[in-house]
């Protein structure tokens, strides 16, 4: 833990106008844990998917086929173009979009097809470029929960036309907040970089705020803490004393002034040795992974096919039960680290659906499993004693949907 301070403390103090050095050796690191495609860093995952559409000239008349089971921030940029978001519902048990149904819904102005591995699952990118090259249509991965898992043996966020990825303090490698773009056209490429250097470098403030965080991060946050540290995260967002991962505006559908930027310093030093801790962090998922699915199914509850050919260590596992609500109110009083992902279609709950072309009944599997799904923890601070924990909390309070 250590040199994670150390890090973050020396990124503190490097000056913006210095960042080009740090920002290139962690897209360089990117390039090289993937073996292929162009790696472009920025402050924030949503805002790597923004510049890919930017590059792309996607605009106005557009439209830009997404999951309707994923977080508001995905729509948003698409919505920033001025292009219009097309929800195609996912399946019930990998909680992805089937190759079939975004067949069914690309249209003469589908311009991009974005295809989330929700959870790690892997999504059938393969299956929908057969019928996306035939139209020319670039597939998009949103790999914002994972980095490094395959399926045969192929890394996802190397099987589409690009790819984005979050650090986000939950998500599969930190960097508090972050974003990192995968490129892998070289015109595209091109293009992603001219629009990586529009975008300026946050301020000193920002910088400094969000390294104090993750210092805190590194002391305070475990299994046990973190309802609490959410909580409280939540409440000094709000009150404009931390760097918070949303704004009030963009579950509003308007483009938050400052969005695009690039990566902090600190972001860069850090990125740079999550990757090459990659590795180490997939074991430990994979870990917790296998023996949620060993020991639920003891508990009555219905777990994920894995089939052999995914290597899927899971950002989050999820879990069905029938009385989320409660589970949720339950769980830190009980010290027990539970996850609400997604509170609906469009996550947060605070969400203004329908400015984000959302209507009520448009993917009703989706909507079902924003009623059942929790999530349980498989990173990189959860012992198999927190696994212990966890999983008898299921059995004594939970139920199974």
């Amino acid at each position: 833990m250590l040199d994670r301070l150390l890090t973050a403390l020396g990124g503190m103090i490097v000056p913006g106008g210095e960042n080009a050095p740090v920002r290139e050796a962690y897209q360089q690191a990117a390039e090289g844990f993937f073996g292929s495609g162009t790696a472009f860093a920025f402050w924030k995952g949503r805002i790597a998917l923004y510049a890919i559409l930017k590059a792309l000239d996607i605009g106005p008349g557009d439209e830009v086929i997404v999951p309707g089971y994923t977080c508001v921030m995905v729509p948003g940029p698409v919505i920033y173009t001025g292009a219009t978001p097309i929800y195609v519902d996912i399946e019930p048990e990998f909680y992805i979009t089937p190759a079939a149904d975004v067949a069914d819904r690309i249209s003469p102005r589908t311009k991009a097809i974005l295809v989330q591995h929700t959870y790690g699952f892997p999504a059938p990118v393969r299956e929908i470029r057969t019928v996306a090259d035939q139209r020319g249509i670039p597939i998009l991965e949103d790999c914002c929960h994972t980095f490094g898992g395959r399926v045969n043996g192929e890394l996802l966020g190397t099987l589409g036309t690009a790819a984005f990825f979050s650090g986000q303090w939950n998500k599969p490698y930190s960097t508090g907040l972050g974003g990192l773009a995968l490129v892998h056209d070289q015109d595209l490429a091109a293009r992603v970089r001219a629009e990586q250097a529009k975008y300026p470098v946050p301020g000193r403030k920002a910088a400094f705020m969000l390294a104090s965080q993750l210092l805190v991060y590194e002391v305070c946050l475990y299994p046990s803490t973190t309802a609490l540290a959410t909580r409280l995260f939540r409440w000094m967002t709000k009150k404009g004393l931390v760097v918070g991962s949303s704004s009030s505006a963009e579950f509003e559908s308007s483009m938050p002034a400052n969005y695009a930027l690039g990566p902090a310093p600190v972001q860069c030093r850090l990125g740079r040795r999550e990757v090459g801790r990659a590795a180490a962090n997939l074991a430990k998922r994979s870990h917790a992974t296998q023996r949620y699915l060993a020991e639920l199914p003891k508990l009555g509850y219905r777990v994920p096919r894995i089939p052999e050919h995914w290597d899927t260590p899971l950002l989050r596992f999820p879990l069905r039960v029938a009385n989320k609500e409660q589970a949720l109110a339950q769980a830190a009083r009980h010290g027990v680290e539970i996850g609400s992902w997604f509170e609906c279609p469009l996550h947060p709950i605070e969400t203004d659906h329908k400015a984000f072309c959302y209507l009520e009944r448009m993917c009703p599997v989706s909507e079902k499993a924003t009623a059942e799904v929790i999530n349980l923890p498989t990173h990189r601070r959860v012992s198999d004693r927190d696994i212990d924990k966890t999983l008898a909390f299921v059995r004594d309070v939970c139920r199974p949907a």
